[in-house]
């Protein structure tokens, strides 16, 4: 028992160092991608970061895996996967273009909530009035970094709310295909699906960049998302999603240091308020989430 208790431990804290990993990864993919979003057409951008996961993923994991690299239990879920991921990279392209990277940041942590209520809703578990209010708590976090009515207010800007559910959806197949299939074969079909529909549409987007810098950064774009992505499914495969969301938050610091660095851009207060809210809430949203799952196992055992 006391050695199942210690594994149990590492595994969390291995589950930690890679979500917060993770988290690094993405805020650097935002920043990045924002930089290149007024000059590189988003399908090319997609289709040169997705056939890097894909090709590295193949040569680094295809010759210690061989044929059980492409061995899946769930193709369905990997199709889907690759899908949501794709779709939700264009949507976090088209919201970095009217959005600072903090706020968008921060809109985007509305996930995490999110998929708490998503997860608990499908397994029919009772949802307290408190994860609710923390939900609410979430959304008016989010009006007051977008302020709806003010003057610099554009409709495009609630495009991270899109994206939120489509990011929700997400993290729950990740979740679960983490539990059926090695975590390189979901690293690479991810890739493999998301680079065939951007090959797609490549014929209509291409266009020359002779400058060499351009394609220096959209290759570091392809190396943080490649990076961001398998660390996510490693800490997924590690630890419960319960129990590492709340340090998917690191991502907002991470985002403002990047914003600061690279844009020279502070949230004003309102923004820094609502950032916070958002925050807050979604940390006790799935501290309560984890407490009130950990409080039901107890009443089953006791039963």
């Amino acid at each position: 028992m006391r050695k199942k208790a210690i594994a149990l431990r590492q595994g969390v804290l291995q589950g930690v160092i890679f979500v917060v990993a993770a988290t690094a990864f993405f805020a650097s993919l935002d920043t990045s991608t924002k930089l290149l979003s007024a000059t590189v057409p988003v399908m090319l951008m997609m289709w040169v970061r997705f056939s890097m996961q894909a090709l590295s993923t193949a040569l680094v994991m295809g010759p210690r895996r061989g044929r059980a690299l492409l061995r899946t239990h769930r193709p369905g879920l990997q199709l889907l996967r690759g899908v949501l991921m794709i779709a939700s990279s264009m949507l976090a392209f088209f919201s970095l273009q009217v959005l600072p990277v903090e706020n968008f940041t921060a809109i985007v942590m509305l996930t995490p909530l999110v998929v708490t209520i998503t997860a608990a809703l499908r397994l029919r578990e009772a949802i307290s009035a408190l994860r609710w209010i923390l939900l609410l708590g979430g959304f008016v976090g989010v009006l007051l970094v977008i302020r709806p009515g003010a003057d610099s207010f554009a409709w495009s800007s609630l495009l991270p709310l899109l994206l939120v559910l489509v990011s929700a959806a997400f993290q729950l197949v990740t979740s679960r295909l983490a539990q059926e299939d090695d975590v390189a074969t979901i690293h690479f079909y991810s890739g493999l699906v998301s680079m065939l529909l951007a090959s797609l549409t490549l014929p209509f987007f291409w266009q020359d960049l002779p400058l060499w810098p351009v394609w220096a950064l959209m290759l570091l774009v392809a190396v943080f998302s490649t990076m961001g992505h398998l660390m996510l499914v490693l800490g997924y495969a590690s630890a419960p999603v319960a129990t590492l969301t709340p340090y998917l938050y690191a991502q907002v610091p991470f985002a403002m240091l990047g914003s600061w660095l690279v844009f020279d851009h502070a949230p004003d207060a309102l923004a820094l308020l609502g950032i916070a809210v958002i925050a807050v809430a979604g940390a006790v949203g799935t501290w309560v989430a984890a407490r009130e799952r950990h409080r039901d196992i107890r009443v089953i055992l006791d039963a």
